[in-house]
């Protein structure tokens, strides 16, 4: 390696090893308050509290280095630039793309050591955070209910729109649901307000005011089904006893959650994501049988279901068949159909959501795999940018460098936002969403390397610009 490269090379790791770590400080001050409610109140030593974020931290080293690699090679370029060292470079042959040669290199080797970091210890990271906080959520129930989510609290699941008192034990419209022994909701109880009180280690007291109670019931036969559907009860007092002693057993190392998609790694997602897949395709064609299997129209004897022989049948229109007294049981399994319809409709709203869900649980998969190679080319093209930035503009600093750091990484990370999010409804490819914002990217890098290839320069003096515009309007105005 040359003296120029090792020299350039040192340059940029100082400010690179800086700005990722001011960042990632800065990333991590935001989680702390992003989940301070879930750690507050609940008597945790700060070894707990430290293993939650040293287990959450791998997760934002895929955010905290696109900006950390942009706002380093746009600093480093840009201060080359403004002290005219690339004005000696150039003097005894040396280009500015030659200069880039060296940390090309190093973001070539950058981006492949953060996709294996993104395969192996963010997925790990989130395995231990996400079972973490699950046991977290265990303790101290009465100050784990957190407002407008529902919480689960031994068997019930409950929701509040504001807590407030003096340790926030009054609680106003609430929702609780209570799952049955085969999971099943049963039972829903809503009320305007209510208490929590703490009997002893054991039990929670629930005490709530003004409300209904719904249940739906288990009925042995259909008939019975349809005479009581459910009961319903209004009260002006509920009091439920919640057990919560297995809340004082709980193993904080204890991992029950380790299938989810982000704890996989790319061969599991891979296999996950056909097997879904598969398995999403099989229940389509399942359901679409089972639909028509089910239909009214498979009453009607002699009558096919393909939809072509519905217009026309022996030359007579279906719905004129109706005037013909032969199939006089026509006109009572049509008034039949006729009542099943919104019977149908809801059944196909319901599958619809079903279907999205798995859809979107596959499209999530595919998002992972596509945004861990992403980010090996996001790496670089994020360096060309700020490395040719920087040297056009000639400013270093956390100045104006700063400004355009994070205008273009903002831009660069709500497209991919953008784009995550339309695929995981289905709207684009999952390919395309987690490839966008790179690909926006290509062309813009793609550009700036070649203006600074052909030397050529463009001066940003936006103070000093300003400072002209305002004293040129005050001499008008004197004049």
């Amino acid at each position: 390696m040359k003296i120029l490269d090792k020299y350039i090379l040192n340059f940029y790791l100082t400010r690179f090893l800086g700005v990722f770590g001011i960042c990632f400080l800065i990333f991590i001050i935001q989680t702390f308050w992003l989940y301070i409610d879930e750690l507050a109140g609940k008597g945790l030593d700060i070894f707990t509290i430290g293993k939650f974020f040293l287990y959450f931290s791998p997760k934002l080293v895929p955010l905290v280095l696109p900006l950390s690699i942009l706002l380093a090679s746009l600093t480093t370029y840009g201060t080359l630039s403004e002290n005219y060292e690339f004005i000696a470079m150039k003097s005894n042959g040396i280009s500015i793309v030659r200069s880039m040669v060296a940390l090309f290199i190093f973001h070539f080797f950058l981006g492949i050591g953060s996709f294996y970091f993104s395969d192996n210890i963010v997925t790990y990271g989130e395995l231990k955070s996400y079972n973490l906080r699950k046991n977290l959520a265990k303790l101290k129930p009465t100050l784990s209910i957190r407002e407008g989510i529902f919480n689960d609290i031994g068997d019930l699941n409950i929701k509040v729109d504001r807590k407030y008192g003096d340790n926030e034990q009054y609680l106003e419209n609430i929702i609780l649901h209570s799952i049955s022994e085969d999971e099943i909701n049963r039972i829903v109880i809503k009320a305007e307000s209510g208490e929590v009180r703490n009997l002893d280690e054991n039990y929670l007291q629930l005490i709530l005011n003004n409300g209904n109670r719904y249940e739906d019931i288990n009925a042995i036969n259909a008939a019975d089904k349809q005479k009581y559907p459910f009961t319903k009860a209004s009260f002006e007092e509920y009091i439920l006893n919640i057990d919560i002693s297995d809340f004082n057993n709980i193993n904080l190392n204890e991992e029950n959650y380790k299938s989810t998609y982000k704890m996989q790694k790319i061969n599991e997602l891979k296999s996950n994501s056909d097997t879904l897949s598969k398995k999403f395709e099989d229940d389509k064609i399942v359901f679409g049988k089972s639909f028509i299997n089910n239909h009214t129209l498979k009453k009607l004897k002699n009558i096919s279901t393909d939809p072509s022989e519905f217009i026309d049948i022996d030359g007579v229109s279906f719905l004129n068949m109706l005037d013909s007294p032969k199939p006089y049981e026509l006109n009572g399994v049509l008034t039949k159909a006729e009542n099943e319809i919104d019977i149908y409709i809801r059944q196909l709203e319901n599958k619809k959501k079903t279907f999205f869900l798995q859809q979107k649980l596959i499209n999530l998969h595919k998002l992972t795999i596509n945004e861990r190679y992403s980010l090996m080319l996001a790496c670089i093209l994020l360096f060309l940018v700020g490395a040719s930035l920087g040297s056009i503009i000639r400013k270093g600093g956390l100045g104006l460098p700063l400004v355009l750091s994070i205008i273009i990484f903002l831009t660069y990370h709500y497209i991919g936002v953008f784009g995550r999010n339309a695929a995981e409804d289905n709207s684009i490819s999952p390919f395309i969403g987690s490839w966008l914002s790179t690909m926006i990217l290509f062309p813009f890098a793609f550009y700036l390397t070649r203006i600074v290839s052909m030397d050529k320069t463009l001066s940003f003096n936006i103070p000093d610009s300003l400072f002209n515009l305002f004293k040129l309007k005050n001499n008008n105005e004197k004049n």
